[in-house]
């Protein structure tokens, strides 16, 4: 007979596993965003714990975007700036 691992070793093999897979998240960000719905978290169970960390790495895992593609749009979003600047200087008065 086998025995079940228990809901709060799950939680820490299940931080192991998003820390080697999402390396540049750190534990607080991994937290913060798998229990943003729950607000206090005083009486959540281990069995809930362990079910939003499982919807959040399913979130992760179907996130397409990857870290260089998350750098480039906050790179090119910090230009717009820039090119609002440049369209302002183009345009004409029509008035």
């Amino acid at each position: 007979m086998s025995r079940k691992i228990n809901p709060f070793k799950q939680c820490l093999n299940k931080l192991q596993i998003l820390q080697k897979t999402y390396p540049s998240q750190t534990l607080g960000m991994h937290l913060s965003r798998a229990m943003s719905d729950y607000g206090d978290l005083w009486g959540v169970t281990d069995r809930e714990f362990l079910f939003a960390l499982e919807r959040y790495e399913l979130e992760m895992e179907n996130n397409i975007a990857s870290d260089n593609e998350v750098e480039r749009i906050i790179k090119e979003g910090q230009n717009l700036t820039i090119l609002f600047q440049e369209d302002e200087e183009n345009d004409t008065d029509l008035y």
